[in-house]
């Protein structure tokens, strides 16, 4: 089965850059990617734990009449053949249902309205939330497009750092780029992590598949973070303590996307490993 990304385009230069990621991303993967163009400001998600309302920046309803073909040209150029989806269903007359069976989704830091309320260098709550209840993760770009040439994936010892590590092999596999992994273990010896992939069955992928593991046991986390190579797309995954509580500092995620100017793959809780 093809896998699919979801792409909400904003007919704008900023919006074009985040178009540009995403086939990007679609072309080094192989994965299709499917493209919604609001006509609506707004839109609803049902997930099966969860439904997530987004209210769009008045931006995306931007000059409706080119937006069609100012995708598909970007698409044309990029050698990748998109599918546009109009809503079938509606909750409201202006309230469209959007499809949430797909492999992928992108989501620049900030989707809805009242951006500007916002810090900068924060994850807006409704990109939160879709990150915190969907069984896809989400791809985060950088504002302007940027090639990523390698991998690396953010590895605790975790439940969905395990998720997340089978993840970054299948991307591996369908890339061909070199995969690191990253730690900040704090106390931790490196024997835990190690063990862990061993009860996971990933040890023997781990050592054919990943060029070099950053184990830190020392220095402070953001400090560390120099050492992730400027063009690699950053895998992690989040957690419902990080993505509920409206947080503005604490959080990895929030400090990993502050810090670094690479693109990232989010992949929450609730990511369900399709498969294949």
């Amino acid at each position: 089965m093809i896998k699919t990304l979801l792409h909400v385009f904003r007919n704008t230069p900023k919006g074009r850059e985040v178009l540009l990621q995403s086939l990007y991303f679609c072309k080094l993967t192989g994965v299709s990617i499917v493209i919604y163009i609001p006509e609506h400001p707004k839109f609803l998600m049902y997930f099966d734990n969860d439904a997530v309302q987004v209210d769009l920046d008045k931006t995306y309803l931007a000059d409706p009449a080119t937006a069609k073909q100012h995708a598909e040209d970007l698409a044309e150029k990029a050698g990748v053949f998109p599918k546009f989806i109009k809503p079938k269903n509606f909750t409201a007359s202006t309230l469209p249902d959007i499809p949430v069976h797909f492999d992928f989704m992108c989501c620049p830091r900030i989707i809805a309205s009242l951006s500007a309320k916002i810090s900068p260098g924060h994850i807006g709550p409704k990109v939160r939330r879709i990150i915190n209840t969907a069984t896809f993760p989400v791809l985060m770009p950088v504002p302007q497009f940027k090639e990523w040439k390698s991998l690396v994936v953010f590895f605790g010892g975790s439940g969905i750092d395990v998720k997340e590590l089978k993840l970054a092999l299948s991307l591996k596999r369908a890339t061909g780029f070199p995969l690191y992994i990253f730690t900040q273990a704090e106390k931790t010896p490196k024997d835990y992590f190690e063990d862990v992939l061993a009860k996971s069955g990933l040890d023997g992928e781990i050592k054919k598949n990943v060029k070099k593991w950053y184990f830190f046991s020392k220095g402070k986390f953001k400090h560390n973070l120099y050492n992730i190579p400027h063009d690699a797309l950053c895998i992690l995954g989040a957690y419902d303590k990080e993505f509920v509580k409206d947080l503005i500092w604490g959080s990895t995620v929030e400090l990993v996307q502050k810090t670094l100017p690479n693109t990232l793959l989010i992949a929450g809780p609730h990511y369900i490993i399709p498969p294949g």
